[in-house]
């Protein structure tokens, strides 16, 4: 469920829309771990059912290992190689080992590309979803930069979603294309997604502070409250005591971002406000490691 979204929604309604008409947009959506980035393009992919649609996300594990994000990108659209020029088309078939020879030329490379997505999209619109394009390995994210800044008249759409801290932008290579900026959740709505997630009685002390620590995020809104019993919620005393504020702590902000990154091989979300330590009201501490 998005809650507060509706701009954000509508702006990635008009991206579809344009496809559909024969043009070609790209989107970056930057946010904060936990912010809403991922619900905002699986929202966008279920409003493009129309589009062929092409989801990937790039993996921490393999940000050393040249064009393997492209890789995974295009592994759909090979059949449709041949198509393409020959220097193009030989090109990416040694980027992606499918032929023997020196590394290619990075900018033929981007031009094989931006022309399978163009002979693609000519059957039906072409969507492509790329989550965590913080991850995305050196090669990878220059080549799609160079694609999504001169799509045309395609009907081709490129959505990124990757993190940033305030003006913080974790990849350059998407430097200069369209921008969407996805802040917390507003207090009224950051209480709704609490009372949604949590349907039992929720003491307003507990709830204000529970509002304060998670900012709008609304992973922390939904993972911080399960670090406490259902009496401590409603009683008011889930902040009071030393041990049972770090333990449920660290059980909500750490636990979940842990075993997300042994599961994914990438790392899906940190506390909001500071993921070396998080101080509660009785003044207990603790750190976060890995």
């Amino acid at each position: 469920m998005l809650l507060d979204r509706r701009s954000e929604c509508e702006e990635l309604d008009r991206l579809i829309a344009d496809l559909r008409t024969g043009q070609s947009r790209a989107m970056v959506i930057w946010g904060d771990v936990g912010i809403g980035k991922t619900a905002l393009l699986n929202r966008t992919l279920e409003q493009a059912a129309d589009c062929r649609a092409i989801r990937t996300a790039g993996v921490e594990a393999e940000r050393e290992l040249a064009f393997a994000a492209l890789h995974q990108v295009c592994v759909p659209m090979l059949s449709e190689l041949e198509i393409l020029p020959a220097p193009q088309r030989d090109a990416l078939r040694t980027a992606f080992g499918l032929e023997g020879g020196s590394p290619p030329d990075r900018f033929m490379v981007g031009l094989a590309v931006l022309g399978l997505f163009a002979e693609v999209a000519q059957a039906r619109p072409l969507l492509l979803s790329i989550d965590d394009a913080q991850w995305l390995d050196r090669a990878s994210a220059q080549v799609l930069g160079f694609a999504a800044r001169r799509l045309g008249t395609e009907s081709v759409g490129m959505i990124f979603a990757a993190r940033a801290r305030g003006d913080q932008r974790s990849v350059p290579e998407l430097a200069g294309l369209p921008e969407m900026q996805v802040v917390g959740l507003p207090d009224h709505d950051a209480r709704a997604l609490v009372a949604l997630a949590h349907p039992g009685p929720v003491d307003d002390g507990v709830l204000n502070r529970i509002i304060a620590e998670c900012q709008g995020n609304p992973l922390a809104l939904l993972e911080l409250p399960r670090g406490f019993t259902p009496a401590e919620l409603a009683g008011g005393s889930a902040w009071s005591a030393q041990p049972r504020c770090r333990a449920a702590s660290k059980r909500a902000f750490v636990g979940r971002w842990r075993r997300s990154r042994r599961r994914c091989g990438r790392c899906c979300w940190s506390p909001p406000r500071n993921r070396s330590a998080i101080r509660c009201s009785s003044g207990a501490r603790w750190t976060a490691s890995g």
